[in-house]
């Protein structure tokens, strides 16, 4: 059983991770997030700590930072959006139960003091902006780092505030790069 309580969006949310994982999970219910689910998060917070997994979409992604600010040693856990999609629906719910455990495993901690590690010339020069594929890069190296896929500044910012180590880093970008010259599909979200 994961000892944190798993905040996730809606009632199909907690299914799916029930699916993948023995957890207790809280819905906020959308961006309603309602007093008393509020009340109920805070109190996992301060008891068990939350993991925040929400939808790989930008009211998910609004959610996600509502929350951090709010609990801000929360752990955040991202399922690549190319997993959770199906039925033209894009959420929790419609990841696998190895998508939701691959993004459990990856959990990471928002910093506090954010480091100053990555600059705007390491996306740049890990092709991650500025080329036709730079998407896709951040899509893929987004999924192997646990950071979730953002666009070229959002990317940067999770970098440098969700721990990511430089040798983490060039690991992906060689994974990356070698999955290209082979012409693996690592690149296609």
């Amino acid at each position: 059983m994961i000892k944190e309580v798993i905040v996730v969006e809606g009632k199909q949310d907690i299914a799916a991770v029930k699916r993948a994982v023995d957890a207790e999970c809280i819905a906020t219910e959308g961006f309603n997030l309602l007093p008393r689910i509020i009340s109920r998060i805070e109190d996992a917070y301060k008891k068990r700590g939350i993991i925040i997994l929400t939808d790989p979409d930008s009211a998910g992604e609004r959610i996600r930072k509502y929350l951090a600010q709010r609990f801000p040693e929360a752990k955040h856990a991202f399922v690549p959006k190319e997993q959770a999609y199906a039925h033209d629906d894009i959420g929790i719910e419609q990841a696998s139960p190895a998508a939701i455990k691959d993004a459990l495993n990856k959990v990471r901690l928002q910093e506090w003091q954010p480091s100053h590690e990555f600059s705007w010339q390491d996306v740049i020069t890990a092709r991650l902006t500025g080329v036709p594929d730079a998407t896709n890069r951040r899509a893929a190296m987004g999924e192997t780092l646990g950071i979730g896929y953002a666009n070229a500044k959002g990317f940067l910012y999770r970098l440098n505030h969700y721990g990511v180590t430089r040798a983490e880093f060039e690991g992906a970008v060689n994974k990356l790069d070698s999955a290209a010259e082979s012409g693996s599909n690592m690149e296609e979200p």
